[in-house]
């Protein structure tokens, strides 16, 4: 492990400078091109197995130890958001309108000179280190199931990742068992009434009225028909009905996401929204399309990796605090891994508190302090090569 980690500090500058390149050429979910090529270039440098177009646009590189094994994978997503950049740093995006707020550039070059130095450990290595290189996780449906259904996690026997978090401060890892982070789903409705004039509402069936109903009902289900003791959220992120100001909408719009943790729940309130748009539009005599779409599932993991994790972080040079992780209503396609073999997904703080504040993810000012990519990767080093070598323990 001194050797994991000696190694790592070594090549800290190369691998904040994969970082920068990273940051100032971002490229969006499912149009990634040039960061593919050049990730497979780099493990193609090092001697790897190298699967492009893994899934679509994946790349999965393959070491074998010398010694034989199990096989670990090791995941890093790679795409960035259609947001423009507002920071102020040298190596600001390139592209406008295009920026990694998220911190997938820090997961890549994390995991690529956690590659390069595995490979220089090959002689000693006990078993195979699969590193997964994933598109489009900003987007549903993601590259997850595309990659999983292209073979990616053939033959792994267990997956570790992890994500980089602007607001929890350098040093921390934050781990936790069972349900970690939310299934993410979407619903639209669209209201078609009778539009016309103003003066004359008597006359129409008014789209915005009943949207505006629709919306307090809605907000009743999380309230009033999940569990207190169950976690959910229902929000309207769109209601739309453009029209001059003396005119009474003929059509109306709303769009909207709901986030559970579990599949009763999920269900539970698919069919409230479905139940409650059926009981308004009825009752105001207007037609409607209702649809639902489920996106990620929840981000569940498992006890015993998370736990073996959670120990070993806590003697990792860096690290200053392994913390339980707060269960969280954002998404993440992780999740696919976790339901095909066994595994745990943790937060790497990656928080500078010398800065005067810190901007969360998706946010035009996001950053990170980039000693965090060191951590993460010594973090995931450790993971890897303690688990090849449990059984020889």
């Amino acid at each position: 492990m001194e050797e994991l980690y000696d190694r790592l500090e070594d090549i800290t500058d190369e691998i904040i400078a994969i970082r920068r390149h990273l940051h100032m050429n971002p490229e969006l979910s499912f149009e990634e091109v040039d960061t593919p090529n050049y990730i497979a270039a780099y493990h193609e440098k090092l001697g790897h197995e190298v699967r492009t177009g893994v899934g679509g646009r994946g790349v999965v590189a393959t070491l074998r130890g010398n010694k034989k094994g199990r096989t670990v994978a090791l995941r890093a997503d790679f795409d960035a958001l259609p947001i423009q950049e507002e920071t102020n740093v040298p190596f600001k995006s390139k592209v406008d309108g295009v920026m990694h707020a998220c911190g997938h550039d820090g997961h890549t070059a994390t995991l690529l000179g956690l590659a390069k130095v595995l490979n220089s450990m090959q002689e000693e290595l006990e078993g195979t280190v699969v590193f997964i290189h994933q598109h489009a996780e900003e987007l549903p449906p993601g590259g997850a199931i595309a990659m999983i259904e292209d073979g990616c996690l053939d033959g792994v026997d267990v997956i570790f990742g992890t994500h980089l978090q602007s607001q929890l401060p350098l040093g921390e890892i934050s781990c936790r068992s069972g349900p970690l982070m939310a299934a993410v789903d979407r619903f639209d409705i669209k209201i078609q009434g009778k539009g016309g004039h103003g003066a004359q509402p008597h006359e129409t069936k008014d789209s915005i009225v009943i949207g505006g109903q629709l919306i307090e009902s809605l907000q009743q289900i999380v309230s009033r028909r999940v569990n207190p003791l169950d976690s959910a959220v229902v929000s309207i992120g769109t209601f739309e009905a453009k029209n001059p100001f003396n005119i009474i909408a003929d059509s109306a719009t709303l769009s909207g996401t709901v986030r559970t943790f579990n599949e009763r729940v999920q269900n539970l309130i698919e069919n409230e929204i479905a139940r409650i748009t059926k009981g308004i539009c009825l009752a105001s005599d207007v037609d409607y399309v209702y649809r639902y779409t489920k996106g990620y599932p929840a981000t569940v993991n498992h006890s015993e990796e998370t736990k073996f994790v959670s120990e070993l972080a806590k003697s990792v040079p860096g690290v200053r605090i392994v913390k339980k992780a707060e269960q969280q209503m954002v998404g993440e396609d992780f999740s696919y891994y976790l339901r095909q073999v066994k595994g745990t997904f943790f937060f790497t703080g990656a928080r500078n508190l010398k800065w005067d504040e810190s901007y969360p993810h998706h946010h035009p000012k996001f950053d990170i302090d980039e000693r965090a990519l060191v951590i993460a990767a010594k973090v995931l080093g450790k993971a890897a090569i303690s688990y090849l070598q449990k059984d020889r323990h």
